[in-house]
């Protein structure tokens, strides 16, 4: 990797503290998933694959949590790159169950190669984060294994909720803690972890990651609806065409009056021939203007959670990285 190579995380200006951090991480990545021990078949997956870093949002937490209470270490490298390994594992299973084309700009394995190689690619580099935790103390890669089982939980929920249009807002939130939440909080929790945090700072990092993470996953939900596929770089509108229930959904559904129910749900059912439709009900209710002053509510407890941590440039910029949670273009 070229050292003066602008990488995509560098568009979110928190993350600037740690850039050389993140490219030793992309290069572990790199290292890990490439070499001449792999077959003829499976190189030009794995090359599209480890070509796509997308933001690095989940190893930038490891390593500012870790900023908090002194320098990087290796082992701050290494478990940042085992994250988002796994991280990138679960997106190729989620491009299959979403019928994905296109993420980080450009087309997904599954469009390329088919949904079987896709899942199995994804199996495979969660081989690989498992084999690299053979080295970790096992506290650690305690963490790694609860995070990959919650993540995978979470989604599992979720795919379990499509067209539950009764789900609630807290049912709702315990699905994204599991599925997106959990994760954030997992890599500040083991960042601290290895800085040698005491448990009130490791505590309250883990809690801020969790907050930061439902603010994250709200916003997520909102760019599905609201993104342009140029800027957020994957297929649009793949919640509203899968059926699954986000903030604004539920929102919206407890807006409406009994008698407008039924019709938000016909809506709803079929969003491939009624998406502008839908548009216009949530901009009419409000539905998008909640969601987002929620993820802003998620975004202030998240920072109100640091106030265990030591001031410094590592604590400036984590605070920093939860307002741009809950203001994301992309």
């Amino acid at each position: 990797m070229n050292a003066t190579e602008n990488m995509p995380w560098q568009d979110i200006p928190s993350f600037r503290l740690v850039d050389a951090d993140l490219r030793q991480v992309a290069e572990l990545i790199h290292r890990s998933l490439s070499g001449p021990e792999w077959s003829e078949e499976i190189a030009p997956l794995l090359e599209h694959f480890i070509a796509r870093s997308g933001k690095m949002i989940r190893p930038a937490l490891v390593l500012l949590a870790g900023r908090c209470f002194g320098p990087i270490g290796k082992k701050h490298v290494d478990v940042s790159a085992m994250m988002q390994m796994v991280h990138d594992a679960t997106l190729l299973h989620d491009d299959v169950v979403d019928d994905g084309l296109t993420r980080r700009g450009a087309p997904t394995v599954n469009s390329l190669w088919g949904n079987e190689s896709a899942v199995l690619l994804g199996d495979f580099v969660l081989s690989r984060v498992f084999h690299m935790t053979v080295d970790l103390d096992p506290a650690l890669a305690r963490v790694v294994a609860e995070t990959a089982v919650r993540v995978c939980e979470g989604e599992l929920r979720q795919v379990a909720q499509r067209r539950n249009w009764e789900l609630t807002e807290s049912e709702y939130i315990s699905i994204i803690t599991d599925k997106s939440a959990a994760f954030f909080s997992g890599c500040c929790r083991i960042g601290a972890l290895l800085s040698h945090a005491s448990d009130e700072q490791t505590d309250a990092l883990a809690k801020y990651g969790l907050n930061a993470g439902i603010a994250f996953q709200i916003e997520d939900d909102l760019l599905d609806i609201t993104g342009d596929e140029l800027e957020t770089g994957k297929t649009a509108q793949r919640d509203v065409t899968k059926s699954k229930p986000t903030l604004a959904t539920i929102h919206l559904l407890g807006a409406v009056g009994a008698s407008e129910r039924a019709g938000v749900h016909a809506l709803l059912d079929d969003p491939s021939r009624s998406r502008d439709a839908l548009r216009r009900m949530f901009d009419l209710h409000g539905s998008l203007e909640y969601a987002c002053a929620q993820a802003r509510h998620y975004v202030d407890r998240a920072i109100k959670a640091l106030v265990a941590v030591p001031e410094g440039d590592g604590k400036d910029a984590l605070i920093a990285t939860a307002h741009f949670m809950a203001d994301r273009k992309a």
